[in-house]
């Protein structure tokens, strides 16, 4: 984190290396995976500006395309 961010963070109450347990002024990645049965990253997005959050229409059509996924698999198997 840039030093006039962490100027920034010391005005909050809230101690981020006390938060974290070290002196690494990191902070968490807002993130989106959608991860099949078999444990297999179907879809995954994540920006390090945590104003930028996934879409929650993108995440219901990656979801809606894994499951038209496994609905057409299963028809073949039939």
């Amino acid at each position: 984190m840039p030093q006039y961010l962490r100027d920034v963070y010391r005005t909050f109450p809230l101690d981020l290396e006390k938060f974290n347990g070290d002196a690494s002024w990191t902070l968490p990645i807002p993130a989106r995976f959608i991860i099949d049965r078999e444990g297999t990253i179907r879809a995954a997005e994540a920006d390090p500006d945590y104003t930028t959050r996934p879409e929650s229409d993108d995440t219901l059509r990656a979801l809606r395309t894994l499951a038209q996924e496994r609905a057409n698999s299963s028809q073949l198997k039939s």
